[in-house]
Order: structure tokens, then sequence, then C-alpha cells
């Protein structure tokens, strides 16, 4: 039940509307919208809400995707499943090895590829054919039938028969076959699927078995002919192994050719052969000859220096300790001077002594740093002459080298062709004793770890699956379905419509009255529903307005029949009951109906008041409810917008507003006439009723804009005929039936309180 708590929360007592003003958007003309709010991103009891409204439709596509998918299921043949597990190392295990590493070694660098290739294998027609000749599926059309194909029609040879049916066996065979490996591990699990779980057992332990002789027979054929090609070649080349050594030594012994030590692995070093001893010695005296030089070339740099330079400034006599010692003692000396020349004179004894010590080291300092000169010229004349030494011993030795080289030219060549051969001919050697041990080992790399039995119960279909699937794709098409039928839907069938469609807050919610009820009977029954969503509606027109309910209020529909006479009449009547002088005033000069529903003659009103010919006081009727007076409509003007287009009106309003708290105007529809439009402009504010499931979306805008263009103060919008037994809005249904504890109670509650 909207009750006044409700209108009091979402509305702003001081400004009287919902969280804001509500101001016509000028991107969607004719409608208002909340400046205050934005409506948010993700809402989700707005697609609650549109699930029930559409409730019938979604589970009507839940329950036919059921039913389809439960009799597609039951249609269907059931499929068994046979699976044989494998496992399949990079390598055999290394039988001719220690006893802690026979196991396979695997590498990670290069596995998937491996693995990999051998799904391929698994999966290639040429396995499929070998298992095909191997288990007879293709020997005939009845071991077809078994296998679960249709034999091939079509005459011709035998030879031509044999060949269509070996090929719908393999085809079969193919589609049916599954490969799936075990994550994380090396094993994969060989399947296929057959109506006949035994025949699927059969072909699942067919395609392991000769998948693992297929291994072997490859294997087997690689390692014979390489034994063939390797015992060849073994042949080839120790014949010229040998020819090769007999030429080295032959060479060797007539060119006197010696080396110093054993040749390396391989044979031979950088050179082609080992050193020979005029060799050893050139890179021995080379290498003493470099260090000579660089000693020369620092000696000649310091001597040039030392030739050049002032003596003193010398790094070598700033360095030496003695000429360091004997400057400290000059410095004391000096000292020693100047502090006693304030005292004495030059020619004073004492004077004397120390300017004779201080000359003395002085000589003693020059002394030093000539010898060190001179050292160092001696150092460089022996760099000199040890450089000149070692340079003429090499250059003697450049010949006998050169020589040696010229000689040893044929000698790399034959010892070079020696160590290849020798190489090859061992590696062909370790080759053929590896193949022919591992050759007769027929060891395998792959492995079953679990064969293949007949399947209990089938994998196709899936009765459990297939039903999930089928909800899922049900509901996707009823949901999609409602939101087609929701964006094609123009209707205004809750508030919650009202205010997001149209953007005008919803003041309150007029239930529809049960079949024989008349309004009448309903507003005056305080208790009813009726009377209780008008009550709810006063009260929101309580707070509006700063000063509460509008002293002028027009009630206006888009079109006839929504509802606005009774609505304008409960409306003057429940302020006339909370003491409120109200003025209900019949404003349709067209089609009035509101002195029917009042009970009053329509003799004089609001047409002969607007022409002029009558006052306010003689045109104001009494009326049954106490502070309520009317005013008919009067005899039907041929000009009624030119009568509420004049000042008269504005003059009305300012009388009535002098005797009464409140003038309730019931206007004319707003679409098609300009009366509405005129009277809005005029009035306090506008009350805007609409028909639930009644008024569309298009025509509600069409009054609006029609409202706006007459700068009409829109206080909200009352939605009218509202089922509130088939609708439901936020959570709250609208039913205003409160029991307000009148009635009797039951027995059951009696005999409860008793006990």
């Amino acid at each position: 039940m909207l009750g006044d708590n409700h209108f009091a929360d979402e509305r702003n007592p001081r400004h009287g509307r919902a969280s804001g003003e509500a101001v016509f958007d000028d991107n969607q003309p004719g409608v208002w919208v909340d400046e205050a709010e934005e409506a948010p991103v993700f809402d989700l009891g707005a697609y609650w809400r549109l699930a029930l409204k559409h409730r019938i439709l979604i589970i009507g596509c839940f329950l036919a995707a059921l039913a389809i998918g439960a009799a597609m299921t039951l249609l269907m043949t059931p499929i068994y499943s046979a699976k044989a597990t494998l496992q399949i190392d990079r390598e055999a295990a290394r039988v001719f090895t220690s006893a802690e590493d026979v196991s396979p070694r695997e590498s990670m660098a290069q596995g998937e590829e491996f693995f990999q290739t051998q799904y391929g294998l698994l999966r290639s027609r040429s396995l499929a054919e070998r298992v095909v000749e191997s288990l007879g599926l293709a020997s005939s059309d009845r071991a077809l039938e078994e296998l679960g194909v249709e034999p091939p029609a079509g005459g011709g040879s035998a030879a031509a028969q044999a060949e269509r049916r070996r090929n719908a066996a393999l085809a079969y065979v193919q589609d049916n076959l599954s490969i799936t490996p075990v994550r994380g591990s090396r094993l994969v699990a060989v399947g296929f699927d057959n109506p006949n779980p035994v025949v699927a057992a059969r072909v699942a332990n067919g395609f392991s078995e000769n998948f693992i002789q297929a291994n072997l027979d490859r294997k087997f054929q690689s390692s014979a002919y390489a034994r063939e090609f390797l015992e060849e070649r073994i042949a080839q080349t120790k014949g010229r192994l040998e020819e090769a050594e007999r030429q080295l030594v032959a060479y060797a012994a007539n060119q006197q050719i010696i080396n110093v030590g054993e040749p390396s692995e391989g044979g031979t070093n950088a050179s082609g052969s080992s050193q020979s001893l005029a060799s050893n010695n050139l890179v021995a005296l080379n290498s003493s000859l470099a260090e000579a030089r660089a000693a020369r070339v620092a000696a000649e740099e310091r001597w040039r220096t030392a030739r050049t330079a002032e003596v003193m400034t010398l790094p070598e006599v700033l360095q030496n300790p003695s000429i360091q010692r004997l400057g400290e003692q000059r410095a004391q000396l000096e000292a020693e001077y100047q502090q006693k020349s304030s005292i004495y004179q030059a020619d004073y004894p004492e004077m004397v002594r120390l300017r004779g010590q201080i000359t003395e080291i002085d000589g003693q300092v020059r002394a030093l740093a000539t010898n060190i000169r001179a050292s160092i010229q001696s150092q460089y004349v022996v760099a000199a002459n040890q450089e000149r030494s070692l340079q003429n011993q090499v250059d003697s030795l450049k010949g006998d080298v050169l020589d040696l080289r010229d000689r040893s030219i044929q000698y790399n060549i034959l010892q070079r062709e020696l160590d290849t051969t020798r190489t090859l001919y061992e590696g062909l050697l370790q080759r053929y004793k590896e193949v022919g041990v591992t050759g007769n080992v027929t060891a395998n790399n792959i492995s079953i770890v679990d064969t293949a039995t007949p399947p209990v119960s089938p994998s196709k279909p899936n009765m459990i699956i297939n039903l999930a699937l089928a909800a899922i794709f049900g509901l996707g098409i009823g949901v999609i379905a409602a939101l087609v039928l929701e964006a094609l839907d123009e209707t205004l069938a809750t508030p919650d419509d009202v205010e997001k469609k149209l953007g005008v807050p919803v003041l309150g919610v007029v239930p529809l009255l049960d079949k024989g009820q008349t309004t009448a009977a309903a507003l005056l029954d305080i208790r009813s529903g009726f009377s209780e969503a008008y009550y709810s509606l006063r009260t929101a027109l309580q707070f509006s307005t700063p000063n509460g309910a509008p002293a002028s209020l027009l009630v206006s529909s888009a079109r006839p029949a929504e509802g606005k006479s009774t609505t304008a009449y409960a409306v003057a009547l429940n302020l006339a009951r909370v003491g409120k002088r109200v003025l209900l005033v019949d404003g349709d000069l067209r089609n009035p109906s509101m002195h029917r529903v009042v009970g009053v003659e329509n003799e004089r009103g609001m047409s002969n008041l607007l022409s002029g010919s009558v006052d306010l006081a003689s045109v104001t009727q009494r009326t049954r409810q106490e502070n309520l007076f009317f005013i008919p409509c009067g005899p039907l003007p041929p000009n009624p917008a030119e009568l509420w287009g004049g000042d008269r009106l504005r003059q009305f309003l300012n009388d009535a507003g002098a005797s009464f708290d409140h003038v309730v105007v019931d206007g004319p529809p707003v679409l098609g006439f300009a009366d509405s439009p005129l009277l809005a402009a005029t009035v306090g504010g506008v009350l805007f009723v609409l028909e639930s499931r009644g008024t569309r979306r298009g025509q509600a805008r069409g009054a609006l804009r029609r409202l706006k263009m007459g700068r009409a103060r829109l206080l909200g919008a009352v939605l009218t005929k509202f089922n509130a037994k088939t609708a439901t809005y936020g959570g709250y249904d609208y039913a205003y039936d409160y029991n307000y504890g009148a009635q009797e109670e039951t027995p059951a509650a009696k005999k409860g309180k008793k006990g």
C-alpha cells in the first residue's frame, strides 16, 4: 500500500519533487526527466520484474525445449565408448646401461613435438588401414554390418567391391576414433564409439596393439638398414686409415721432421701438427723479445723525460726517499733560520752555521738528482742493447722455421687426413656396436596400461547433459523473446514503465475495481483499496509544493476514459475530508460528465462564468460532502478554447482562491484539443492521469509535449486501473485491502487466545 511514508521518503519536502524537479529533455521532446538521478547501468530488479512479466512465455519456452530435448535423446541410438590407455615414452628403457639409469629419459625442449607426432600417428590413415586389415572389418558385408556400417551398393568385380568395403570401413573407423591425451602425463586414451560395446572394445584394443607393432616394425627396419650401411662404410674407412698412416710415417722420415710432444686428441694442434723444435725456440724468443721491447720503450720514455725536463721536477727525484728526507731537514733548518733572523744579524755565527748547513743539503740533493738522471740513462741503454740482441736471435730463427714450414705442408695434410679418417672409423665402429646391441633387443617406448573392456552403459546420448543444454537453450530463447516483446511493448503497465519510459514521477497508483463495483461505492468505503490509493495521492500532493498541495490543480489525461474525472473528484473529496474548502470545477466544455458523478444539475456553469454572464457565487453549488463545492460545465459553448484563453480564467482563479483553499479542475483530454494546454499554463499544477495498459507511450509523450508547449508545471502522474493481482512493482504488491481489525476473529484465533 502506498502510504504517506512512501512519498515522504522518495520526495524532497522542500521542492516537492522526487529527488529533483522533473523537466523536459531537449533530446526527447515531450518527456520529463529527473535531473538529480541517473538510472543504474545494470538494474537486477528491473530484469527480475521483466522475467515475472513474461514468465509464461519464458516457462513455456523452457518446458518446450526440455520436451524436445528429451524426445530427441530417447530417439537417438545409444553409443558405447570403449577406451584403452597407452603410455608413450620419448625413449625406450635402456637395458644395456648402469642399473640406476634404465628408465626412459625425457627431453622437455622438444617433448611436445614428439607427443604431437605420436598422436598424429595414432590418427593416421596407415594405422587405420592396418587395424581394418588385422581385425577383418571389411572382409565381408556382414563384417561391415557388425561394425555398424551399411554395405556399399554397386556391382563390379570382387576387387572393386572389396575396395569399396575397405574405404567405407576405413572412413567409419577414422570418424569414430578419439585420441585423448591425459593432461600432465605420458598417458593417452585411445577410444572408439560404436553401438555395439563389444565391437567398440575390440577396435580400441586393435588400435593399441597395431600402434605398438607398427612402432616396433619401424625400429627393426631402421636398425637393419643401419647395420648394412655401417658394415660397408667401416670396411672402406679402415682401408683409407691404414694407407694414410703409412704415407705419414714415410714422409716424416724422408724430410727429417721431428716434432716435440704427442699430438693432441684429434691428432693435430691449431697449425695442423705437433710443435717442432725450431718453432718452440722461436715462440720462446719472440715472447722474450716482446717483453724486452716493452721494457725498452718504457726506459726510453723515462730517459726522454729526464733529458728535457728540469732534474728536480722528475718523478723519480721527487719520489726518492733520500731526497725527501733531505728536504725535511732543509725545511727544519730553514724554519729555524727564519726564526732566529728576527734576533740575530746575517753575519752572526749561529746564522752563518745554519746557512752553511742549508747550502750543504742543497748540494747533496743536486748530487742525488744528477745520479738518478744518470741511472735512468743507463737503464735505457741496457734495455736497448737487450732488445737488439733478442731481435738478432729471432731473425736468425725465422729462416729455419720458414724452411721447416715449407717442408711440413705436405706433412700436415697427411696428418689431418689421418686424424679425420681415424675419427670417422672410430665413430662408425661405435655406432655399429650400438646398433648391433639395440637391434637385437626389440624394446618399445610404447606400452599398454589398460586394455579396453566392453562398456556397461552407453556414453551417448547423455540425458542429463542434453536436458541441461535444452534447458539453457529454452531459457535463452525465452529471455530473448521476452526482451524483444518488451522492446516492442508501447503500453504503460506499471509505475516503473511510467518513470522509465516517460521520465515522469508517479504520485499514486489506483487499483482496478472488481467486476460489478462502482467508483462511487468504492470512494464512499474509506477502508477500500480504491479510497486508500487516493488517500496516498492526496498525501503526495501535499509534498508537491513548498506550501503543500497547489491552490489550483488541473487533472487531465492524454485521451478520454482514462479515469481523470474520477481522479479529480477523488482528489477534491479527500482534500475536503481533511477540512479544506475545495472547489471542484468541470472544465471539460466539450463532453462534461462530472455533474453526473456529483449528482447536480448542469443548467449553468463554467461556460456562463467564462462568457461573463454570471458571477462565481451564482454557479457554485454545494455537494453532499462538507467543504466540497462544485461548478458544473454549463451549456456547451461553440468555442471552448477561446473561453479558456481569455482573461476571465485568471480572474476566476483569483476570485476562487480568495474563497477556497483549493480549486480542482477536471480538464478535457490533451490530445486533439487546445483546452488543456491553456488551462495548464494558468493553474498552479497539473496532475497527469494514465490508464494502466491502456495508454500507449506515444500518446503519453504527445500529450506531455503539448503540456510543455503550454509551460505547464507538471506535478506528476497517476496510474489508474492498475491490476494489483497480476503486477508487482519494486517487490511490493499494490494491494489496498489492509485489514483494519474490524472483522470478527476466527474460531481458531479465539481458541488460541484461550489457550
